[in-house]
């Protein structure tokens, strides 16, 4: 495949999740590459930090603030996004929460945050972003859940797992539905709770390109023994 296929100049990305762990390793990816970032995050100042970090490497950037199982939040960053850069290109649900209680101490408070933001957050984005995208002719959607939800359980965390399932989900379905807009959607399994690997990393950023252009309704497994790349070096050949 041609390097252009790879190129990110003069693209748009919106990140969900982008203060922090995999959702900020990609924002940063994308700035590096090129792309024109809005960051968004629940907490305005880590998301000010990437953009900040961003703008120092000479790239473009803003930051956002966004309780995306909020819809008028959603709202409002896909509209500042598209303000900001004319188009979304690319959208990136890295928003999470988990919380480590076993299943018989879990409270309904919790429980019912983390499906909002877990599940009805990225409904509301994807959902939001999507139309946009279809308006401007295509895009590219892509999905962060914890692997557990596409393999195994954790000792505890039946709220991240169940979202993370719920979104693998969406994902196949989006990928159907949006395919007649020539927007795809993919997902990545991975241990998030760790440092985020270059290996997901570049998943996200090949799902975004033109070098995935025939690819939708993927959920790529990260078994933390080179899984992705094994299958980033066959996909990219």
């Amino acid at each position: 495949m041609s390097n252009s296929e790879f190129d990110h100049a003069g693209r748009s990305a919106l990140v969900t999740g982008a203060g922090a762990g995999a959702g900020r390793a990609i924002a940063l990816a994308l700035g590096a590459q090129g792309a024109s970032v809005a960051a968004s995050d629940l907490n305005i100042e880590r998301a000010d930090q990437v953009a900040e970090a961003i703008h120092a490497h000479g790239g473009s950037a803003v930051a956002l603030q966004a309780d995306v199982s909020n819809r008028f939040q959603a709202a409002n960053i896909i509209e500042r996004a598209r303000d900001a850069f004319g188009s979304i290109d690319y959208l990136i649900n890295a928003i999470g929460i988990f919380h480590a209680e076993p299943l018989l101490n879990v409270d309904e408070w919790n429980w019912r945050r983390q499906i909002e933001v877990n599940i009805t957050g990225v409904f509301f984005v994807s959902q939001l972003g999507a139309r946009v995208m279809a308006d401007e002719g295509g895009g590219s959607i892509v999905n962060l859940v914890p692997a557990q939800a596409a393999n195994a359980a954790l000792p505890a965390g039946i709220g991240a797992v169940t979202g993370g399932a719920a979104v693998i989900g969406m994902t196949r379905q989006a990928a159907r539905e949006l395919a007649p807009h020539r927007i795809r959607v993919n997902c990545i399994a991975a241990n998030l709770q760790d440092e985020t690997t270059t290996d997901i990393v570049d998943a996200a950023l090949f799902f975004c390109s033109a070098a995935s252009k025939s690819i939708t309704g993927q959920v790529l497994l990260d078994d933390g023994r080179g899984s992705l790349r094994a299958w980033l070096a066959t996909a990219s050949k």
